[in-house]
């Protein structure tokens, strides 16, 4: 959970920043971003195969944080996290054709 904070600091702290970021720079975010999606998929996962009170209400609050992000409360998870890592491999592919452009 600490490190998943720490990433999410690090991706909002420069999210705004990605377009005017150097090639190197945008690629280093771009791995933060793919191993934070792959780290909170592999949380929801143990949270889900939990029977532990405690982890069905931290499924729960993902779920909750999701809604209040505005994604519908009947979303699979498993879904938007395969989504987003297609999101972040679709990201790899475009700077990898502005590397091949400039």
């Amino acid at each position: 959970m600490a490190e998943i904070s720490e990433l999410q600091e690090e991706i909002y702290t420069n999210v705004f920043k990605f377009p005017t970021m150097s090639l190197e720079d945008k690629r280093y975010h771009i791995e933060i971003l793919e191993r934070l999606v792959d780290k909170q998929q592999v949380l929801y996962t143990r949270l889900s195969l939990s029977d532990d009170p405690e982890a069905k209400k931290m499924k729960e609050n993902i779920i909750q944080s999701a809604g209040t992000m505005g994604l519908p409360t009947n979303v699979d998870m498993s879904i938007l996290f395969n989504q987003m890592g297609q999101m972040v491999n679709t990201m790899k592919q475009q700077l990898d054709n502005e590397e091949l452009t400039s």
